[in-house]
């Protein structure tokens, strides 16, 4: 394979969606007038409209209920979302760099029911019976589908550190899904004395973003280089690597010497409990560390409604055709973002959004009984090192005779290690400019 051009990868970040709307568009079977089926003396009953009902409204789920109501306004499409704004992940690490706000983060669903057509449903879904295809929701109600679409993100697995549950969270936030967690963490930083230690325990993979903690540790590490410039930062990492790593350690040597140390698991580095009340962490070598601040990221699994729907196996993760992303466990249910095994494709914003387009070419192929297009997926993930310092990585999927994702050799690729200061200033502007358009395409 060639080694693509940022031109060339640009372009294809939008080929699952352009793709399949130009493929499905030919499909259309509404009769013209002057055709022999709108001449039939025989009137034929109007047959109801397929329904889907779309469960969870972050990157994955608002995209897909968008993009079935564009592949086929025919659709009856019901999102069900639990809160009426969502924060984005994407970009919440640069809330603890000044680069950003919480309200610039915040997204509504008005797009989507008045413009797309989509039925928006602001509740919590209680239990999913796949038998009788109903979504109970906890108002009451129960909405029926023919095809069911989950997109339920992630959570926790609570336990594998020692004394980390919910009610410590309230004290060592983890901050891995947007919101009030972002904001507590955000105001416990402010709060540190200048001299203080941050610490963060990373977690082991699969998890969401994974470049996401040192993109973190960067934006603190700038917040700290500005305004608290004797303060340090610990990394203690389940992991031995993590992504992108060439790229953001250069970025510290050159940015932020002295003030980050990382510590990978063989040298000790895992965190196996903690201690909320006095902030203090122990490690799988028997050391233990004391913070000012203490962010800890919990290893991570499938949420519970997706485990009680029967959609998760052994591994806490959900199990998909690859083709579709229908699950092998349970029929006419997809599941897509974070919450399902996906080959090679990471869990990150980009990767859900474009999921969810080629998914929702999919139900719209299977509604009209011909085979799903084939998938192509691409991912590209910015990462801020300081305002004016981005690096990214990118790559290219295509599904492999084995039926899994698999990445395409030579496509995509890493920013270059010896890029100039001005390269890697319009990386950061590419960064900004990516979470605008994604923003704008999943819910605009």
């Amino acid at each position: 394979m060639k080694q693509f051009t940022r031109r060339e990868f640009v372009k294809l970040l939008g080929a699952g969606g352009a793709l399949s709307s130009v493929g499905l568009a030919g499909c259309q079977t509404t009769p013209t007038a002057g055709s022999s089926t709108a001449a039939s003396a025989t009137p034929v009953p109007a047959k109801a409209a397929p329904r889907v009902v779309v469960i969870g409204g972050g990157f994955g789920g608002a995209t897909c209920a968008k993009y079935l109501r564009l592949y086929d306004p025919t659709l009856s499409v019901t999102l069900v979302e639990q809160n009426a704004k969502y924060v984005t992940c994407p970009g919440s690490n640069w809330v603890f760099g000044g680069m950003r706000t919480m309200d610039d983060l915040t997204q509504t669903y008005s797009a989507l029911r008045d413009k797309h057509g989509v039925n928006v449903v602001i509740d919590r879904v209680v239990g999913v019976d796949t038998g009788k295809r109903l979504v109970t929701l906890a108002g009451g109600k129960t909405v029926a589908y023919d095809r069911l679409v989950m997109s339920p993100g992630i959570d926790f697995r609570w336990g594998d550190i020692e004394g980390y549950d919910e009610a410590a969270t309230q004290i060592m936030p983890h901050a891995w899904k947007a919101g009030p967690q972002t904001v507590l963490l955000l105001k416990q930083l402010q709060a540190m004395p200048d001299g203080g230690t941050f610490i963060m325990s990373a977690p082991p993979m699969p998890f969401r973003c994974p470049p996401g903690p040192p993109e973190r540790v960067s934006m603190v590490a700038h917040y700290f280089k500005t305004q608290k410039p004797r303060s340090k930062i610990l990394i203690l990492d389940s992991k031995d690597n993590f992504s992108k790593q060439a790229l953001f350690t250069q970025a510290w040597d050159q940015l932020y010497s002295d003030l980050i140390e990382w510590v990978p698991a063989t040298s000790g580095g895992k965190v196996v409990r903690v201690d909320a009340r006095s902030l203090t962490v122990h490690t799988a070598n028997g050391s233990s560390h004391r913070g000012d601040v203490v962010n800890i990221i919990p290893a991570q699994r499938a949420p519970q409604l997706a485990i009680d729907t029967g959609l998760a196996n052994a591994s806490g993760w959900c199990p998909v055709n690859q083709l579709s992303f229908e699950s092998t466990q349970v029929p006419n249910v997809h599941v897509i973002g974070d919450a399902s095994i996906a080959g090679a494709l990471p869990k990150s914003g980009h990767t859900a959004n474009n999921i969810a387009k080629m998914t929702a070419a999919a139900i719209v192929s299977l509604f009209r009984g011909v085979p799903p297009p084939t998938p192509s997926h691409v991912n590209t993930c910015y990462s801020l090192v300081a305002p004016d310092y981005g690096i990214s990585i990118a790559a290219v999927y295509r599904l492999g005779e084995d039926g899994s994702l698999q990445g395409i050799k030579g496509a995509g690729g890493l920013s270059p290690a010896d890029a100039t200061p001005q390269q890697r200033s319009q990386e950061a502007g590419y960064a900004q400019g990516w979470h605008k358009s994604i923003v704008a395409d999943s819910f605009g």
